[in-house]
């Protein structure tokens, strides 16, 4: 017996006035299904994801969802006006024998009932559409980035709720973990079109470079063919103009396909300069704590942190991770302890509240207002990396069209949203990222590209994210905050902090300060080296050789700047090249003679 679709659209067009964004598209989604909507940013997924729950309206076509079918969708900016709480407008609407869902569903999401919706953040407005959605159970579920401002903890929830779910569901995600575990097949939005595979996300892929290269070998195809059409047009033409004007109308048939063919869009041209090197030595924290209103949110914790290090934080929402970061990078001061910061250090900071996006400043003024970008005498063009670009130019290799650029920010995606303060932290020399929840509605291209960005970059990143796959991809230690101000270190990403802490592993600070063991019978020998008088004197005479030494490298630095001193000075160019190369050798040598000799003498 044939099944009854829980929702089909037959032949929908949608233009909104412009280019089509859908043009005769038909789907069908059936009882249990569990559906992967992907596509690039500003394809159309969330779009496509209102038509089907019934809250756009298309030129043509139907939308028609099967007998008796309930949709439901999950917004992403639910309007909660003239609810008085979160919990009013998660309850909106339901039976009371089912209001004990909406409290299990909070507690697995982490949100307050009780949160005036006033006071509300965006990610707890979210949180308490996703339990309402979870707490009417309809037949077809669809979800659009459930998982952005979830922490872990919760994102494991929803995905067991999600597996154990007899209903079927449609699902936009940039988390691939969890695309991975919960799909069986794959809608993919691609310049309009929408294809289906009856495989889950973790064969997209392998389908998407499929259909890509089938696509250039048949472009390639019809290039030839009109090539060499058009070569006999000029032959041989005059001889046979009566006998073969089908063959020239051919000509042009094929001449309007390839001219109606739409181009992939390509991935963001996003780079990163790790400019001049840091020192060995990024940073070290000694016993830092915090505490706000009686809450403990770090007990005393130790870090070194070296040139070249991928340091993940993780751990539930609220946990305290962005407060160690700031203590870490000298944005908090700490209650205890101190954090010594390295030499020659430039951070970028990509902000998970995006606090430096302004929403009414065009993207145009967003950049060039920006001190760090900002050219002399010059409102269109913005400093890219020590070189000056058009803002435009610029803003198009972040896939941003002219149109868009005198648009307020207001008016972006939340992707759109990223990949703006990301164009802003790129466009600076530095030498220390740090990226709090930078993946949040960037789409899988663009993660990909930011990971190979990540694996390319010769400096030290240090990253909060509940994104598993991508903590996987990047982090080469994790330090995991599971409550009461305890923070672990681990080595690897968030798969080996997994299997290494165990379900009876309790979290120590790693690296803090070690109390000495008052039962060990004897101590190791190594506690009892010391200094020398000689190495005391070079301990205590070596920061002024480093500041020394980074001095003569600045104006070195700053005399190489010149692009014309190559052209006039050819030999001043090189002595200075080489005069720089052996500071730096220098540098790197003084700062590792200091970082053995602190060693020592601390033990």
């Amino acid at each position: 017996m044939a099944r009854v679709p829980l929702l089909q659209l037959s032949d929908i067009s949608l233009t909104f006035g412009g280019d089509p964004v859908f043009d005769q598209l038909s789907l069908v989604v059936q009882p249990g299904d569990r559906v992967a909507l992907v596509g690039r940013n500003g394809s159309g997924k969330s779009t496509l994801m209102k038509v089907m729950g019934g809250l756009v309206d298309v030129d043509r076509g139907e939308v028609v969802p099967g007998p008796g079918v309930n949709v439901g969708y999950m917004e992403q900016d639910p309007d909660m006006t003239g609810f008085a709480t979160l919990g009013d407008f998660a309850i909106h609407g339901l039976e009371p024998s089912d209001l004990y869902k909406v409290e299990r569903a909070g507690e697995g999401l982490k949100f307050d009932p009780a949160r005036p919706v006033e006071t509300a953040s965006g990610g707890e407005r979210r949180r308490a559409a996703l339990a309402r959605l979870m707490a009417e159970a309809p037949d077809l579920m669809l979800l659009d980035e459930p998982t952005n401002h979830l922490d872990i903890e919760a994102i494991a929830w929803l995905e067991a709720e999600l597996k154990s779910t007899r209903a079927g569901f449609v699902l936009i995600s940039h988390d691939r973990a969890f695309l991975r575990a919960l799909t069986r097949a794959t809608l993919w939005i691609d310049r309009g079109m929408v294809r289906r595979q009856e495989k889950g996300f973790d064969a997209f892929e392998a389908w998407r470079d499929t259909v890509w290269e089938e696509e250039d070998t048949a472009r390639h195809k019809l290039n030839r063919k009109i090539k060499a059409e058009a070569r006999w047009a000029v032959e041989g033409i005059s001889a046979r103009r009566k006998r073969n004007m089908g063959r020239v109308r051919a000509l042009q048939d094929l001449r309007a396909e390839r001219a109606s063919q739409i181009k992939r869009q390509g991935a963001a041209a996003m780079a990163l300069d790790a400019g001049p090197k840091s020192g060995r030595k990024v940073l070290e924290a000694q016993g830092i704590s915090k505490t706000y209103d009686d809450k403990v949110i770090v007990e005393p914790f130790s870090l070194k942190v070296q040139r070249g290090d991928r340091i993940a934080f993780v751990g539930p929402n609220g946990v305290g991770k962005t407060t160690l970061l700031k203590m870490l990078i000298g944005e908090v001061t700490p209650d205890t302890g101190s954090v010594a910061m390295g030499t020659n250090l430039e951070l970028a900071i990509f902000d998970q509240a995006r606090s430096k996006l302004d929403p009414d400043a065009s993207l145009w003024d967003s950049l060039t207002s920006d001190p760090d970008m900002r050219v002399s005498g010059k409102a269109d063009q913005v400093m890219v990396r020590g070189n000056p670009k058009h803002v435009v130019g610029y803003l198009k290799e972040f896939l941003f069209d002219e149109a868009q650029a005198r648009a307020p920010v207001r008016s972006l995606s939340g992707g759109e949203k990223a990949r703006l303060l990301l164009a802003s932290i790129m466009a600076r020399q530095s030498n220390v990222l740090v990226l709090d929840e930078p993946t949040n509605d960037l789409d899988v291209e663009t993660l990909d590209l930011l990971q190979d960005l990540l694996d390319q970059y010769d400096g030290t990143v240090l990253l909060v994210s509940h994104d598993r796959d991508f903590l996987d991809r990047v982090a080469v230690t994790t330090i995991a905050m599971e409550g009461d101000g305890k923070a672990t270190v681990y080595a690897g990403g968030w798969s080996d902090y997994q299997s290494q802490r165990g379900p009876k592993d309790v979290a120590q600070p790693v690296e803090t300060a070690k109390k000495p063991d008052t039962n060990a019978s004897k101590p190791k020998q190594t506690l009892k080296v010391g200094l020398s008088f000689t190495e005391k004197h070079r301990l205590e005479a070596l920061p002024a050789e480093i500041e020394r030494l980074e001095a003569e490298m600045a104006k070195l630095q700053e005399l190489l700047s010149d692009p014309d001193l190559y052209t006039r000075e050819p030999v001043k160019f090189r002595k200075a090249t080489e005069a720089l190369a052996e500071r730096q050798a220098k540098l790197d040598a003084a700062e590792e003679e200091w970082l053995t000799l602190e060693e020592k003498a601390e033990a």
